[in-house]
């Protein structure tokens, strides 16, 4: 597998969202000019001035630094070959990727994408109803044949400016077509219904390490992380984000989140080593008035060990009655189910959950972790996060390393477990036997 391409230099970046900028957008393409097929979408944010308006600029930059960490989680979860993300102004986001897609499968990437952006977004306002919700709008295209970055850029922009005199649609492709009336978006949802009902769902593991502060470099494996990917016949890979976008449109979510989980235990059950395993959990999930009680007695018909598993909880898992959700984490921890706080850092964490959560790990959120080499203010963000940690009795775990000297840092600053390219991609459970064994 090729690494994804994310992030430029420190000194290259936006300072609001760690993203590269326009020049390192042109650079990238004239890069990838005679390497085709390069996809290119457009995102703007078309509500953010009535956000500033509304609550001040300070809000709206905040609300822009979570669009773009949203959009960093969704295209790593997408895409196997290398991509490239980057801040093109206000509130204009490019994303590339760089292999070969369907043209059903990248306008269904963007829709996948504008869902996500468009989740609310919790933290940045009080009182009540203290929700933003962003309306993004895409522009899709397919590079052409030798074509430039500024005719890409050109062509995604005039199709912007069509859209946003069209209201009432967010995504438009370059020719002005739509995706293909063969594949509708409701046969999409009964395949979906369909594939769970088969078992059709593919469950990867992306291995974790122990790290060593002594030499900065990862011990023992010590477990993974199950993802969920869909081979739909047509379409080709179907990565989580999209997938689970798809779900959460038809309401098939936690019938999906299930058969993850049932899927990754019995396959993690015939791990002959006492690796972790760890399962995401959705605000779906934990709506449900008996879920600990439904997970529990999952795990025992598998045969994987109660003390073995990790439930990863995302602050958008946690949005809604907080106090419920804890009651549920409260039974499945005395069970003895770690629970990790994921994404850190990636929103606008409130504090609360720290306090009202029975929490083991704090999990990194890459953007935690891009900037520590090269940039003052990151690595003392990061020592900050690992010292409160301590000061909590709670493990720290850095997601998304992707070089040495990140590794190193992340070490040497005291986190306990790293997970990231830098040492293993997502793979099958065959591969991951094949992995460890190795």
């Amino acid at each position: 597998m090729t690494s994804a391409a994310t992030l430029a230099p420190a000194a290259e970046r936006d300072p609001l969202t760690g993203l590269p900028g326009l020049e390192a957008a042109r650079e990238r393409l004239d890069r990838w000019a005679g390497e085709l097929p390069v996809h290119g979408l457009l995102l703007s944010l078309s509500r953010l001035s009535a956000i500033n308006l509304a609550y001040g600029d300070s809000t709206g930059d905040a609300a822009i630094a979570e669009a773009a960490s949203r959009l960093l989680h969704f295209a790593t979860g997408e895409f196997d070959g290398p991509w490239f993300a980057a801040r093109l102004g206000g509130a204009s986001f490019l994303l590339l990727a760089r292999e070969p897609l369907s043209r059903e499968r990248w306008e269904l990437i963007a829709s996948g994408l504008a869902d996500a952006i468009a989740r609310p977004i919790t933290g940045l306002i009080s009182g009540a109803g203290s929700t933003l919700r962003l309306s993004p709008r895409l522009a899709l295209l397919r590079a052409l044949p030798g074509e430039s970055a500024e005719s890409l850029l050109d062509r995604l922009g005039q199709t912007m400016a069509t859209l946003e005199r069209r209201g009432g649609r967010r995504l438009l492709w370059a020719d002005g077509e739509v995706v293909k009336p063969g594949h509708s978006a409701a046969r999409l949802e009964a395949e979906l219904l369909k594939a769970i009902d088969r078992s059709e769902i593919e469950v990867l593991f992306q291995p974790q390490f122990a790290l060593d502060p002594r030499s900065g470099a990862t011990g023992a494996l010590t477990g993974a992380e199950a993802l969920a990917r869909w081979n739909h016949p047509k379409l080709g890979r179907i990565g989580g984000g999209a997938l689970f976008a798809i779900a959460e449109r038809t309401d098939y979510i936690v019938q999906l989140s299930q058969q993850i989980a049932r899927q990754a235990l019995a396959q993690a059950a015939q791990w002959e080593q006492p690796w972790r395993l760890s399962l995401n959990v959705t605000s779906a999930d934990l709506a449900l008035p008996d879920y600990a009680a439904w997970l529990l007695e999952t795990v025992a018909k598998s045969g994987f060990p109660v003390d073995r598993l990790t439930l990863e909880v995302t602050e958008q898992a946690l949005i809604g009655d907080i106090m419920a959700v804890s009651v549920q984490l409260e039974a499945l921890a005395r069970a003895g189910v770690r629970v990790a706080l994921d994404d850190f850092g990636a929103g606008f964490c409130n504090f609360r959950y720290l306090k009202l959560l029975p929490l083991y790990y704090l999990k990194l959120d890459r953007s935690m972790v891009d900037g520590i080499v090269g940039d003052a203010r990151d690595l003392a963000v990061l020592r900050a996060i690992v010292a409160m940690a301590r000061a909590l009795g709670l493990e720290v775990i850095a997601e998304g390393v992707e070089d040495e000297p990140q590794l190193a840092l992340v070490a040497r600053e005291g986190c306990a477990a790293v997970q990231g390219f830098i040492r293993a991609y997502p793979m099958s459970a065959t591969e991951f036997l094949a992995f460890a064994a190795g």
